[in-house]
């Protein structure tokens, strides 16, 4: 009966498949990948990496890849951080914190994503124009054309480069302070390797910034005003912000209210038995209720996680290339449907997946085993 089910699945799927081919091919339309070699005849406003109007729709698709997971690592990072306080605040016992943390709650959760994104995006676009900018220092600029914040002169490959040697250096941090077979390190020799992983960190950074710097420049990049708008620095867009700050308050709602329902499924005999110890209030949150926390509430938070990242389809609303965005440009100029289609599928397939797979580790990571699940 399961191979009946699977078979005749498989052939529904073809016959759609040769259903479609056929229509295509009767409306004089090829089918195939061959499109995303042609040029796309069409630029984009936000890009990080070069982009222009003869490069190809392969390329144009990476941009609006890149772009997604720029914006998801931002505001997912953000909301977890907010999310996080949100929750704390919410179980912190002072009367005051838990009402700010509640109504932060009860505002953010219950309005529609859309309309938090329409609703900052005007707001930033109401800022002043660029000669009446508000000005920090004289070297970054607040405007309605966007936030213009010093930069360095170096390409962009460099710099991934050094966010990759700063995930690493994270990663070798965790390992050394969680794995087992560094536990009977004593702390002051553990402290120090991670000191020297830092020292080694800033200092292949600086190496690699100045390998990499764009010849004849400065290193370092400050904007400036020039006749109606400002030059050089870094250009925080206004749709890029709106969509950060939209989908970071919309997430840390949520995130906060799982991370509350965490801290309150630690029982209080495990706060007493940290307090008959001697552990002081710090110690006591830090080294036995926020752990046990980060258990109970991994597998909410990865689901959480996953659905945020979906959520940055919303940036075609206001214009901001992301995914989804240059996907629905590339169907109505070259009128390849189903192919765009399938590749927008299996590129939020592709990236979800990963993320929820290397969460589901770190949560078989540190979830309890074996007689750890003794109470």
């Amino acid at each position: 009966m399961q191979i009946g089910f699977v078979g005749g699945l498989v052939l529904l799927i073809l016959i759609f498949i040769i259903t479609a081919r056929t229509n295509l091919e009767a409306q004089g339309m090829t089918s195939g990948f061959g499109f995303l070699n042609r040029a796309t005849g069409w630029g984009v406003n936000f890009s990080l990496i070069e982009f222009t109007t003869s490069d190809t729709y392969l390329k144009v698709i990476w941009v609006g890849i890149l772009n997604s997971m720029f914006l998801g690592a931002i505001a997912l990072t953000i909301a977890t951080f907010l999310g996080t306080l949100v929750g704390i605040m919410r179980v912190s016992g002072n009367k005051m914190a838990e009402l700010i943390g509640t109504t932060f709650v009860e505002i953010f959760r219950n309005l529609p994503l859309l309309l938090q994104l329409f609703f900052w995006y005007s707001l930033l676009t109401s800022l002043p124009k660029p000669k009446q900018g508000i000005s920090i220092f004289d070297v970054a600029f607040i405007s309605g054309r966007g936030f213009y914040l010093p930069g360095l002169n170096v390409s962009g490959g460099y710099v991934f480069v050094v966010f990759l040697i700063l995930v690493a250096t994270i990663s070798l941090a965790l390992w050394l302070r969680m794995a087992k077979r560094f536990k009977r390190i004593p702390e002051v020799r553990k402290t120090l390797i991670t000191r020297m992983l830092w020292l080694g960190f800033v200092v292949l950074t600086v190496v690699i910034f100045w390998l990499g710097r764009i010849p004849d420049t400065p290193l370092l990049n400050i904007p400036y005003l020039k006749g109606l708008n400002f030059r050089d620095g870094i250009r925080v867009s206004p749709e890029l912000l709106a969509c950060i700050i939209a989908i970071s308050l919309y997430g840390a709602a949520y995130i906060g209210e799982i991370v509350r329902a965490g801290f309150n499924s630690v029982s209080k005999g495990q706060g007493e038995a940290g307090h008959a110890l001697g552990l002081s209030p710090w110690q006591n949150f830090s080294r036995i209720k926020l752990p046990l926390a980060i258990r109970a509430v991994m597998p909410t938070l990865i689901n959480q996680y996953v659905w945020l990242f979906k959520a940055t389809t919303i940036g075609i609303a206001i214009g901001f290339v992301d995914f989804f965005m240059v996907i629905s440009t590339s169907i109505n100029q070259s009128g390849q449907t189903l192919e765009l289609i399938a590749i927008l599928m299996g590129g939020f397939l592709i990236i979800n997946y990963s993320m929820a797979w290397v969460l589901n580790c770190v949560n078989d990571a540190i979830k309890l085993k074996g007689n750890q699940l003794r109470t």
